[in-house]
């Protein structure tokens, strides 16, 4: 967790919402110089703030309506300060709780610069990201209408052709096998829904790969040459990570990216882990996929699980796997060196 600790002659705590945001201002000494209930416009937030902007520090939650403000002050010579929404205790575990409250309390911490940061992805990358996301979310929804089809098939007792629901021509002839027309219909809908989705998301995909050659075509190149990561987890990687250097060191990225097991200890003894859900989403997934990816066609991959399974069982070997290749992941992007074999499989 990193706090701001700058020093300004004015702070300022905004409970930012989707409308309206509740804007709360201080000099130094803590006198509320400004104490509103505005409208979500760029308009309104310059005027408030405006006669103090030569020195002054915006904080607020990153809530998935950040983007605006943030990109509002950094045109403005605002510093802004994105505070991490999952570490803000002294607000989501309050007794009483609005606006006014929340305001004041992200003034306070800033103020003491006890403020937890999070990273402000950078507007030029950041389109390119939550399309990458976007992607991923029309794929599990596609996911679920295969699995609705193979469990409809379960329903009847019937067995399933072989073949990859992936193959549209594989789909085409799996509504054939009922005769109830009222399921009939129902697997149709679902195939025909997959066949948009197909579309769609290979439309996506090169749309994300032709603007990443554009933004950072060496980083592409060097995460590819990972073994079990094709294009897809590529572009998750390079996009979710933006630049190896915010990260100083391997355990940060590490954490950041949920590979390991944050400990709490007390007194000099262990009393348990938390923090679990504190990190990247987007780069446990695609670090956990590549793992299984390295595994393919990869003897020495496999004869390193085979090991860890015997000592840690199944589930944590793979997970093993998955830090391994991310600290490589790490320092290839850091020196700027291809996949080395050899070193990975050294340690």
């Amino acid at each position: 967790m990193r706090f701001y600790r700058g020093t300004h002659s004015y702070y300022c705590g905004v409970d930012l919402h989707a409308r309206t945001l509740y804007l709360r201002l201080a000099d130094h000494q803590g006198t509320i110089l400004v104490d509103e209930n505005l409208p979500c416009e760029p308009a309104a937030f310059l005027r408030a703030v405006g006669p103090y902007k030569h020195d002054l520090v915006v904080t607020a939650e990153c809530i998935f309506c950040w983007y605006w403000l943030a990109d509002l002050c950094t045109q403005h010579g605002i510093t802004f300060v994105l505070a991490h929404a999952l570490y803000l205790k002294a607000i989501h575990g309050a007794k009483a709780k609005n606006d006014p409250l929340d305001a004041d309390k992200l003034l306070m911490l800033l103020r003491g610069g006890v403020i937890p940061v999070a990273y402000l992805y950078p507007p030029e990358m950041r389109a390119s990201r939550d399309l990458l996301r976007r992607r991923l979310y029309f794929s599990r929804k596609r996911a679920e209408l295969f699995s609705h089809i193979q469990n409809t098939f379960h329903q009847y007792n019937l067995i399933k052709p072989s073949g990859n629901l992936n193959s549209a021509k594989h789909r085409a002839q799996l509504a054939a096998y009922f005769t109830e027309p009222a399921v009939r219909a129902s697997i149709e809908a679902d195939l025909q829904l997959a066949t948009v989705y197909d579309a769609l998301i290979l439309d996506l995909e090169k749309k994300a790969e032709q603007q990443a050659r554009l933004d950072d075509p060496m980083s592409l190149v060097l995460l590819r040459s990972v073994p079990g990561v094709g294009k897809i987890l590529a572009l998750t990687l390079l996009y979710e990570i933006h630049t190896i250097e915010r990260f100083p060191r391997v355990q940060d990225f590490s954490s950041y990216a949920r590979l390991v097991r944050p400990e709490h200890h007390s007194a000099g003894k262990r009393v348990g882990s938390g923090g679990a859900k504190i990190g990247n989403a987007h780069l446990k997934w695609a670090f956990s996929e590549a793992a299984v990816g390295f595994l393919q066609k990869n003897p020495r991959g496999q004869a390193l699980v085979k090991r860890l399974r015997k000592r840690h069982g199944r589930g944590k070997a793979l997970s093993i796997l998955a830090a391994r290749i991310g600290r490589a992941t790490y320092f290839m992007l850091k020196h700027q060196r291809p996949f080395d074999p050899e070193r990975f499989f050294a340690n």
